[in-house]
């Protein structure tokens, strides 16, 4: 998501919408210290995951506010406003992920995990090693997803508060990591999923009242308002309704995409922030609950976004979306303030703000409890820690501040700079390097600590290379309209990787890495645990007992 700096969206109220801000922030604030006060996030078992004290509805619901960013709000919404199918494409991508989270990955890490992904990794392999490679990739792909979330905060104060100057956005990013700090010192994942219940209600509550307004102008017919869209779009708008809009330009574009494609189906299974929302509920039948709510809401709220983006193209057209501040992530502000003027943009612009916090709260608590969890206590401190559950609490809310303030400072850093390759970055790492140990470490009996090893750090190591390598760091032709490249660095051109994403041949890559790390090591395999791992992820066999402990 690229922001403009430097001006607003016309008719947004930047008093306004700071008061209805302020007002969300007042009233989370409020729910996080009462859920605390009832019950003190005191023990490990509280602190990361809410005692597993969640119904599977709660949590479907909250994992559906952690996952829908807002990119997904703004992003997909002016994606489909301007390329049409293509864009409509992102939506398919990130709900088809969820049916790979349920069928693969849900109820088998709820069955054999306790706090994190490290957990079930290292249940029958050596523990330091393992869980240090764990801890590394969770640090990895939550850092960049949260630089990602604060830069674009910085973004979207420009866009909707006319805050101009570097400075006042600095702040603003500043004090959307003060807040996120608090939501987790304060009421740990019990606190903070209750602010991502209220977001995601928020949310998908305010993109379903957009989404019957702007139906009810066509009379509730789909057809007509597509139509519309495509005659306001003029010579582009036969387009709009067939594939290749956006990534039909070349044999190059067509590999982009698919490779963007398989790294946001395969990424959303093994990101470390979703995959600890499945220890927040008491058994693995609620896991599995909790996945089917959360593929019911977050699919419909991309089919909102399906009428959203062709209603922006319709109402207010794909020119005044491409000049307006931030282009296609004005889409969905601009159709706000086209229904309900300055009112509905300052709700909207609240609801994005909220966006923002709740996943920046989940991904620093999923950070700050791997560091405590695995780090410090079983690879530090040799799993040998008196008072063991009071101590990984104090170590858990230091690193949330440390992580809440590298975060601050990187997004102050990246505040302005096109910051879409972090998104890409973050769900590319976790399908590369999570995703392939996870399922070795479920259904390989033969897998082993070299291989978990090959295959997390090699996929991270080749997924970061490629990245930088990439067009979407240098290289990228410049705009003659802005006088910009599209690459995140100006003026330079490094680039040897063709794709933007990598996920095509790192993810591959990742599994073989995995692959030839077992078979060319000597250690054998613990058949003894892996059968122990086989009978409890797939019964839940002394599941309960693990949490419990």
């Amino acid at each position: 998501m690229t922001l403009a700096q430097g001006s607003s969206i016309e008719g947004s109220n930047p008093i306004l919408n700071i008061a209805i801000f302020s007002v969300f922030v007042v009233i989370t604030l409020g729910v996080v210290i009462y859920v605390s006060r009832r019950k003190a996030a005191a023990s490990a078992s509280d602190f990361y995951t809410a005692g597993g004290g969640f119904s599977g509805a709660q949590n479907g619901i909250a994992i559906s506010g952690d996952y829908l960013s807002a990119a997904s709000f703004l992003g997909i919404a002016g994606a489909i406003a301007l390329y049409g199918y293509d864009g409509f494409l992102y939506s398919i991508g990130f709900l088809v992920a969820w049916l790979v989270a349920l069928l693969l990955v849900a109820e088998l890490m709820r069955n054999t995990g306790k706090f994190t992904m490290g957990d079930v990794l290292a249940f029958r392999m050596r523990q330091r090693p393992v869980r240090a490679a764990a801890a590394t990739s969770t640090l990895a792909v939550s850092f960049f997803y949260l630089l990602a979330q604060m830069a674009g905060a910085g973004g979207l104060v420009a866009l909707l508060l006319d805050i101009r100057s570097t400075t006042g956005q600095s702040i603003v990013i500043a004090v959307v990591g003060a807040v996120m700090i608090a939501y987790v010192l304060i009421g740990g994942m019990r606190g903070t999923t209750w602010v991502q219940i209220i977001k995601a209600v928020l949310l998908i509550a305010g993109a379903g009242i957009m989404t019957l307004w702007v139906l009810s102008l066509y009379g509730f017919n789909l057809s007509s308002l597509m139509n519309d869209a495509v005659a306001r779009a003029g010579q582009a708008g036969t387009k709009l309704l067939a594939p290749g809009a956006q990534y039909g330009a070349s044999g190059t574009t067509r590999l982009d995409f698919v490779s963007l494609g398989l790294a946001l189906v395969l990424g959303t299974a093994g990101l470390p922030h979703i995959l600890m929302r499945f220890y927040t509920v008491p058994t693995a039948k609620e896991a599995r609950r909790s996945v089917v709510w959360a593929i019911w809401l977050i699919g419909l709220f991309y089919l909102f976004t399906l009428v959203l983006g062709f209603g922006a193209g319709a109402l207010v057209g794909p020119e005044a979306i491409r000049a307006a501040p931030g282009a296609a992530n004005s889409a969905a502000p601009l159709l706000a303030y086209e229904l309900g003027g300055t009112v509905l943009l300052g709700i909207i612009a609240a609801v994005a703000f909220a966006t923002i916090l709740a996943v920046v709260a989940g991904l620093t608590i999923t950070a700050s409890a791997s560091f405590a969890h695995d780090i410090y206590v079983n690879v530090i401190k040799h799993g040998q820690v008196q008072d063991e559950s009071t101590t990984e609490v104090k170590v858990a809310r230091r690193t949330a501040v440390v992580i809440g303030i590298v975060a601050i400072l990187g997004g102050i850093l990246a505040n302005g700079q096109n910051i879409a390759f972090l998104v890409a970055l973050a769900f590319a790492v976790a399908a590369s390097a999570n995703l392939p140990t996870i399922l070795y470490s479920l259904f390989w009996k033969r897998f082993n600590t070299q291989g978990a090893l090959w295959s997390i750090y090699g996929g991270l190591a080749i997924t970061l290379v490629l990245i930088i390598f990439s067009p979407v760091v240098s290289g990228k032709p410049v705009n003659p309209t802005t006088g910009r490249s599209a690459s995140m660095l100006q003026g330079v051109d490094f680039h040897w990787f063709p794709l933007d994403n990598p996920g095509l041949v790192s993810i591959p890559l990742s599994f073989l890495l995995g692959y030839l790390g077992t078979v060319l090591s000597k250690e054998k395999s613990d058949t003894k645990r892996a059968a122990e791992m086989e009978v409890r992820s797939l019964t839940g066999a002394g599941a309960e007992k693990a949490v419990a402990h």
